[in-house]
Order: structure tokens, then C-alpha cells, then sequence
């Protein structure tokens, strides 16, 4: 084992550890069931059913995802742990949508032969470029469930409120986790950290995009909830950032530097392939502002 596998070998255990010890939670005995407000807005129903659409790519996920770095040890029992909680999420909310009335059995049994026509593939090709791209999906994923969760709250459903508790405290901990291992990164390759950095933040969706059926009809509706371009670049962009120490003037340095290799043989670069510039109110993914 390297001396960077090493290290981020030490990060899962640290993730894995206090996940076991703080963060566990059950489908079956730790949602209050009963407390599901049936007479809650169709609009309600129909958010979670974009969120369980987009969970339910699973197996793309995973074996995409596990097989880039099935060499790393770490890295790869972060996706095997990762699998896991994310079946959760999907589970959840299939079982919410059944038990508050709003979708019958052969609805959703229709949506996944829906979801199932279509694959979903990696948006990036090399490990760093898809923990970063991990980094800020699940910070963004976390940033939409609040919202919602707050939403839930105000239409009275303590049920769906306490279901997007859970998931949010799952997706806050798996960014964590993928930051944990941005900062080894930067630590041996600063450069090329942000230059693919850079590069994820330019070219970032999130992975319904073009796969869950009615997906901009879907999302205009979530956009209710107060999820636009401003909160991607205050809630997402800026504390990631942040907590990684990297600077606007660092970030901005990379993108002028990559797009100076790839106009100087024009031509991409394929480490930083399709770089454009620094995310702004024009750039927010299309998941958070369509």
C-alpha cells in the first residue's frame, strides 16, 4: 500500500467509525410512520418521487463507480459503505410514497421499468476527477434535502420531514468523507487537484439530468423550494471551498492555467478536459437552476 493509499485508507476508517458509532439509522423502527400526513400536496409527493427516481440508479452507480477504484481500499469500501446507505434512501422513500396514499404498487413498479430503460455513466473518467464530482453532488444533494425537509415541515408531514433528517445527515457525511480525501490530494498534487477541481465545477450535473423521466417539469417544481443558482453558489460552491482552504484567487489561477494549455495546442487537454470557467449564476448546475 502506497503512502497516499495509506492515508486515505485512514480516512474511511475514520468516516466508517463514527458512522457505525453516531449515524446508523433503521427504515423499519426509526420513522415515525404513523405520523404521515396523507392529506399533504401532490407537489410534496411529487419532489420525493424525484429524489427516489434519482436514488433508484443505484446499481449504475455503484458499479461505475466501484469498479474506477476497485484498487484503492479505501476508496472502494467507501462505495461498498456508500451502497449501502444509498439503498436506504430509495427504500425510504418508496415506502413513504406507498404508505401515504400517494403512489399505488404498479406506479412505482411502472417508474423503475422507466428508470431501468436508461444507464446512467460516469460524467468524469479518472479518481480525482470523480471525488470531487462525488464531493460536490453530495454536498449539493445535502443542501436540497434541507430545503425540503423544511417543506415537509411546514405541510405538517413529520414523517417525510424525519425520512429527509436521515438522508440529509448521510449526504453531509459522505461529503465529508470525499473532502477528507480532496485535502490528501491537494496535499501531494496541489496543481492538479484544482485543475480537475476546476474542471468537475465547469462541467458539473447533477445525475438525473436527462434520465429520470419529465426531469424539467420535476425540477421546475423543486425550484419552490427555494433551490436556484444563488443557493448553489452560497450553499455549495463557496463552502466547499472553504473547508478544503482553497481560495476564489487559487480556483480562478487553475481555470486560466488549464484553458492557457488547452488554446496553446488547441486542442483538449485530457486531464482537464472541457474546462470552462469558475462556476457562476450563468454555470450553476442544471439540477439546481433549470
Amino acid at each position: 500500500m502506497s503512502r497516499l493509499e495509506e492515508k486515505i485508507f485512514r480516512e474511511y476508517m475514520t468516516f466508517f467509525e463514527k458512522a457505525e458509532r453516531e449515524r446508523r439509522w433503521n427504515v423499519f423502527q426509526d420513522i415515525p410512520w404513523d405520523r404521515v400526513n396523507k392529506d399533504a400536496s401532490e407537489e410534496l409527493a411529487l419532489c420525493a418521487e424525484t429524489f427516489c427516481s434519482v436514488e433508484m440508479y443505484l446499481p449504475d452507480y455503484v458499479s461505475n463507480g466501484i469498479n474506477l477504484v476497485r484498487s484503492y481500499f479505501g476508496q472502494s469500501w467507501f462505495q461498498a459503505n456508500w451502497a449501502y446507505e444509498e439503498s436506504k434512501h430509495s427504500l425510504t422513500l418508496m415506502q413513504y410514497l406507498l404508505r401515504s396514499g400517494k403512489r399505488t404498487e404498479e406506479q412505482l413498479t411502472d417508474l423503475q421499468n422507466t428508470i431501468f430503460t436508461k444507464k446512467w455513466s460516469l460524467p468524469f473518467h479518472t479518481p480525482r476527477q470523480m471525488t470531487f464530482y462525488g464531493c460536490v453532488q453530495e454536498m449539493a444533494t445535502f443542501v436540497i434535502y434541507v430545503k425540503h425537509r423544511e417543506r415537509a415541515g411546514v405541510e405538517n408531514d413529520e414523517c417525510l420531514r424525519t425520512i429527509y433528517d436521515y438522508i440529509a445527515r448521510d449526504e453531509i457525511a459522505h461529503c465529508r468523507f470525499y473532502q477528507s480525501v480532496i485535502k490528501v490530494l491537494l496535499e501531494e498534487d496541489r496543481q492538479g487537484t484544482l485543475a480537475d477541481m476546476a474542471h468537475v465545477f465547469a462541467n458539473f450535473e447533477m445525475p438525473g439530468v436527462g434520465l429520470v423521466p419529465d426531469y424539467d417539469s420535476r425540477i421546475l417544481k423543486m425550484r419552490e423550494a427555494g433551490i436556484d443558482r444563488n443557493v448553489f453558489i452560497q450553499k455549495v460552491y463557496m463552502p466547499i471551498l472553504k473547508y478544503l482552504g482553497v481560495s476564489r484567487h487559487e480556483m480562478l489561477a487553475a481555470q486560466r492555467a488549464a484553458l492557457d494549455l488547452r488554446h496553446a495546442g488547441n486542442r483538449r487537454d485530457t486531464s482537464i478536459e472541457g474546462l470552462a470557467g469558475a462556476p457562476n449564476q450563468k454555470d450553476a448546475p442544471q439540477a439546481l437552476s433549470a
